[in-house]
Order: C-alpha cells, then sequence, then structure tokens
C-alpha cells in the first residue's frame, strides 16, 4: 500500500469516528432535554342565557289547550315586572326559584350568575307565606277548589266546593293556565305557584296567599321547571332565609286531589339541595 493510501485511509477512518462521536453526543443532549408544556386549554366559555323574544311576543295572544289566551297590554304593565334576564341576586344553585315577597319578583335561576325574573303578584296582608317547599305536582288548566275557610269568607264560591267538583280549568279559573303545587316533604303546603287572568294584579299583593304570574309567564316558567324543583319564599331574596313558622298563608285551594299521582318521594328539605 503506497504512502498516499494508507494517508486516506487514516483521513477517512478519523472522519467517520468524529462523526460517530458527534452523533452519539447530540443523541445524549436529546435524551436530556425537557419537553416545554402543550398549548393552554382555554376556560370554557361562561354560560350565557339564550336571548328572550321581545316583549310584544311574549305577551302576544296565545291558544293553548284548547283555551284562547288573550295578548297582554305590555305597555299598560311596570316594565320591571315583565320577563327578563338578570344577574342573579340570590347565590342559589341553578335551577332554584326563588320568590321575593318585598320585590314582587320571582327568580328562575340559571348557570353563570344569570337568572330569569318574573313579576308576580301576592297575599294582602296578613296573609303571606314564606319558606322553603318542593315542586311535587304541576298541572296544566287545574282545577280549582276553594278551601272551606275560603268559602266561609265567601259565600258565593260554594258552587266550586269539594263537594260540588270545583271550578274546570279555564280563562276564569283563578289558578289560571298553569299551577305548580308546593309541598315539604310529603305535605301539601296548600301554597302555590299560578296563572293568573288578572294581568293588572301583578307587581299588587291582593291575592289570597299564593303567588300569581301573568298567565304567558306561568306558561314559560311551567316548561322549564322539572320536577321537584326547590322553592324558597322569603322577603328578600339577596339575604338567607329567616325562619316564620309563625305564619301562615290563608290558602287558595284545597289541596291536590285524592289519588293524584306525585312527583315522587321527597327527603326532608334541608339546606344542602340548594
Amino acid at each position: 500500500m503506497s504512502i498516499t493510501e494508507i494517508e486516506s485511509y487514516r483521513l477517512s477512518r478519523r472522519g467517520f469516528l468524529n462523526a460517530a462521536a458527534l452523533g452519539a453526543a447530540s443523541i445524549a443532549v436529546s435524551a436530556c432535554a425537557t419537553t416545554g408544556p402543550g398549548p393552554i386549554e382555554p376556560p370554557p366559555p361562561t354560560y350565557v342565557e339564550p336571548p328572550l323574544a321581545d316583549y310584544v311576543t311574549m305577551y302576544a295572544a296565545v291558544s293553548d289547550g284548547g283555551f284562547d289566551l288573550p295578548a297582554i297590554p305590555v305597555d299598560k304593565i311596570d316594565p320591571q315586572f315583565l320577563r327578563q334576564i338578570v344577574p342573579d341576586p340570590t347565590g342559589q344553585k341553578p335551577g332554584t326559584i326563588i320568590v321575593d315577597t318585598t320585590g314582587h319578583f320571582l327568580y328562575l335561576v340559571r348557570p353563570g350568575g344569570q337568572a330569569i325574573r318574573y313579576g308576580v303578584g301576592l297575599g294582602r296582608a296578613g296573609f303571606e307565606w314564606s319558606g322553603d317547599a318542593v315542586v311535587q305536582w304541576k298541572q296544566k288548566w287545574p282545577k280549582w277548589t276553594p278551601p272551606d275557610e275560603m268559602i266561609a269568607r265567601q259565600p258565593e264560591l260554594k258552587p266550586y266546593s269539594a263537594d260540588n267538583g270545583g271550578m274546570p280549568g279555564g280563562l276564569k279559573n283563578p289558578l289560571g293556565a298553569r299551577a305548580l303545587y308546593l309541598f315539604q316533604g310529603n305535605v301539601d303546603t296548600l301554597y302555590r305557584l299560578h296563572g293568573s287572568p288578572e294581568w293588572r294584579s301583578i307587581g299588587k299583593s291582593v291575592s289570597s296567599g299564593c303567588v300569581r304570574l301573568m298567565n304567558q309567564d306561568i306558561i314559560d316558567l311551567y316548561d322549564r321547571v322539572p320536577s321537584k324543583t326547590p322553592v324558597v319564599v322569603t322577603s328578600d331574596a339577596s339575604q338567607p332565609m329567616v325562619a316564620t313558622a309563625n305564619r301562615r298563608a290563608i290558602p287558595i285551594d284545597a289541596g291536590v286531589p285524592d289519588g293524584s299521582v306525585l312527583l315522587g318521594p321527597v327527603k326532608e328539605i334541608t339546606n344542602s339541595i340548594f
């Protein structure tokens, strides 16, 4: 082998070893390198309640259950008592109903710190009730059966007593287009969230102890409320409820009819469900 060939071989071998060493070092460095954090997932979007229709549409005439409800003249009602989406002032869990008897509002708490607010009419002084309950029965165009104590005060209601079969559902029925029946445990409170044809009474205290909404509003609430929805009736929606066990509303209704299928057994009401 010539000297030139020997030198060429030495150079080639040295180049190969150098390349191999560089490759090994590169692998070692790669193995020690740490991978940076991946892309940060953005937080889920805040829930936004779908907008409601305009007032003329919400309170337009509607055919429901074989009855033709007239339109409500929204221009004659204080705008604060019309259905609207507001920041939730109650701090209760989504799905809870809160009746603020001072403000004459009913709040249905929604996710994202929002609530749907409805105007209500309430019992006049001495007829109020406050407490917590659960919606345990729901009816469309309910029959109305005035209790005996109401008939004693208003004898003209005797034709609608339980013995006489009550008043069938209809446009003149005091329970309106829908009724939500409130229970404490398995006991009927005789307190109702219900509709009313008397839209002029919304925002006032004129009825016998129950919470009345405009018929178009109670239809909307009825469709949003599932079985066993918790209900809080309080004088201040922004404050913890103060027990008023010594206060009892004079009921508007004689009770859920015997044999009615309720929404299921309800455990004792505790703060845990709110």
